[in-house]
Formats: C-alpha cells, sequence, structure tokens
C-alpha cells in the first residue's frame, strides 16, 4: 500500500493550490487522512486532518484559508489552499491510517506520502 502526492509548485503570494494524495494497494477502509508540512529548518506540523466520517480539523494558522476533503470512492484526500503566504513554503506531505488485505490477513499502516514542495514566492 502506498500514498502518492501532487500538485505542489510555485506559486505566488496570495494565490491557490490544490493538493491530491491517491492510497494506492489492496485497501478496503480508510480512517483519519491528514496533511502535514515541513518548512525550511522546522519541524513537521500538522496543517489539517479529516476523519472517514468528514470531521475536519486545521492548525491555527491555516484556519479560514486551507480547506480538506475527501473522496472515499477514489481513496483520495484533497487540500485546497487559498491566499497563500510565503511562511507556507514547504514540503506538504499527507499521511492516512489504511486499513489492507496482507495475503489474506487484515493489516493495518499508518501511511506517508512522498511529499509535495509548494514555494510561495514572488
Amino acid at each position: 500500500v502506498q500514498l502518492q502526492a501532487s500538485g505542489g509548485g510555485l506559486v505566488q503570494p496570495g494565490g491557490s493550490r490544490r493538493l491530491s494524495c491517491v492510497a494506492s494497494g489492496k485497501i478496503y477502509r480508510i480512517n483519519d487522512m491528514g496533511w502535514y508540512r515541513q518548512g525550511p529548518g522546522k519541524q513537521r506540523e500538522l496543517v489539517a486532518t479529516i476523519t472517514s466520517g468528514g470531521s475536519m480539523n486545521y492548525a491555527d494558522s491555516v484556519k479560514g484559508r486551507f480547506t480538506i476533503s475527501r473522496d472515499n470512492a477514489k481513496n483520495t484526500v484533497y487540500l485546497q489552499m487559498s491566499n497563500l503566504q510565503p511562511e507556507d513554503t514547504a514540503v506538504y506531505y499527507c499521511n492516512a491510517d489504511l486499513y489492507y488485505n496482507d495475503y489474506g490477513n487484515p493489516a493495518v499502516e499508518n501511511a506517508w506520502g512522498q511529499g509535495t514542495q509548494v514555494t510561495v514566492s514572488s
């Protein structure tokens, strides 16, 4: 099982960007999904999470600017980012609790995507 993140790039201050993260493998359930980020010289921090039922949680620094959503049919979580600022520059990682079939046995993994770089600069 794996997570594949995409959508990063260079954005001007005040701009928007949407990140996507797809889970693949013999997955039969996904619980919490989320986005984290790690800026230059900083520790990884939580950005937003969403439960399987759709309850969302945001870091104070992104409330009102970022929106997390998920498409359970596509095993995908999104992060819509608006009014981006230079301090949002970071590598963004997706994370999810994946329940999957491991050669006939149920298994669970807290998986991380490979990270996608978002740079906010003029």
